[in-house]
């Protein structure tokens, strides 16, 4: 088809349609990753107002933690309870949170006062921190903003700077309160808890102590656990899960049917449930509840 121009082309499709001619509009790639884009931009004012109401919840974050510690320190809770941890958890429904809190608003303010640029925007970002000295947590902290390449370093990161600062291969790598994994191997005392997921509530330096879903294990070697890296959230979501079980184990005996859906969500790999076995446990909640 020697001189078949693109004018002639026009033509000819043109004659296809009947003498009519059908405007194209292209679409440019911006506009196109525009319109899948399930997010809608900001103005300039609304990102400043956004900017403003972050920087008052972060704040409230460290002021929660020292408010806490005024608390405890000068037990103002002592005319309505005997103990800073159930009134932690009889007012703010957590205790251990509690301590968190406190430990991270003393580390952020070590941090402020060391001048460091870059600053934590979680209490999660700093925990690991807690084990360190004040001059070591300044110098973890800049290590783990270096890593992420200047940016607000990761709970992740920051606990591999400190695991690299504190310990040998040897020495256990978990903290109180994260989920891990149960890996039974050949060990008799973790029979049947093989894939279960598990929470750390206490610790030494090769052992763990654990809350399964049905359990409490003492003294877990770390050589049977496995690291899930599961965030703050993650964690939160799984106590809140056991809470559920541990709540209906605690009521009438449980049937067989119900023992074992209360058994498979003891050993789910994800840290939530999905929509069927959420509508399971809630029927088992409403039978027993």
């Amino acid at each position: 088809m020697d001189g078949f121009t693109d004018g002639d082309f026009e033509a000819l499709f043109a004659q296809s349609q009947g003498g009519q001619t059908i405007d194209v509009e292209v679409v440019s790639d911006e506009q196109h990753s525009q319109i899948d884009s399930p997010f809608q931009p900001l103005t300039e004012v609304e990102l400043a107002e956004k900017q403003r109401l972050e920087a008052v919840i972060i704040g409230a974050v460290w002021s929660a933690g020292k408010a806490l510690q005024q608390l405890r320190d000068q037990k103002l809770y002592r005319d309505t309870h005997t103990s800073f941890e159930r009134y932690c958890r009889e007012q703010f429904g957590h205790s251990r949170q509690s301590d968190y809190l406190i430990a991270g608003a003393n580390i952020y303010e070590n941090l402020t006062t060391n001048r460091c640029e870059i600053l934590p925007t979680t209490e999660f970002q700093v925990r690991p921190l807690g084990v360190l000295e004040n001059s070591d947590q300044v110098v973890a902290w800049e290590k783990a903003v270096e890593i992420a390449n200047g940016k607000v370093p990761t709970h992740r990161i920051v606990k591999q700077v400190v695991r690299e600062m504190t310990r040998d291969e040897k020495d256990n790598p978990f903290e109180l309160g994260e989920v891990v994994g149960i890996m039974s191997l050949d060990n008799p005392d973790l029979k049947g808890k093989n894939g279960c997921w598990a929470i750390v509530t206490g610790l030494s330096k090769n052992t763990c102590d654990l809350q399964t879903w049905d359990s409490e294990l003492e003294g877990v070697e770390i050589e049977f656990l496995q690291e899930l890296e599961y965030t703050e959230e993650d964690c939160q979501t799984i106590q809140k899960l056991h809470g559920r079980i541990s709540r209906l184990q605690k009521g009438s005996e449980l049937e067989g049917t119900a023992k074992g859906v209360l058994r498979l969500l003891g050993k789910i790999e994800r840290p939530y449930l999905t929509p069927l076995e959420e509508e399971m446990l809630k029927l088992v909640e409403k039978v027993y509840g």
